[in-house]
């Protein structure tokens, strides 16, 4: 799984820091810093938290690539 994140939207509420600091990461200012964010499995309830509480929606969950294996076929 991982998190796209729409860096334009956030508006540095921080609340996905909040439920999970060791996954979102954000600037001085409080806002989440630029990439999209790949989850450990262990990390995923955490970041489905973090990701859900963001009330701008800049975080989007993407599990399209849970099933692909290591050599690209799903």
């Amino acid at each position: 799984m991982h998190i796209i994140v729409r860096n334009a939207k956030c508006q540095g509420h921080a609340r996905c820091w909040s439920q999970a600091p060791d996954i979102f990461k954000l600037d001085e200012d409080g806002y989440i810093l630029p990439g999209n964010i790949n989850v450990a499995e262990r990390d995923e309830f955490l970041a489905l938290r973090g990701a859900r509480s963001c009330p701008e929606r800049a975080l989007e969950i993407d599990r399209s690539s849970d099933h692909i294996t290591n050599d690209g076929v799903s």
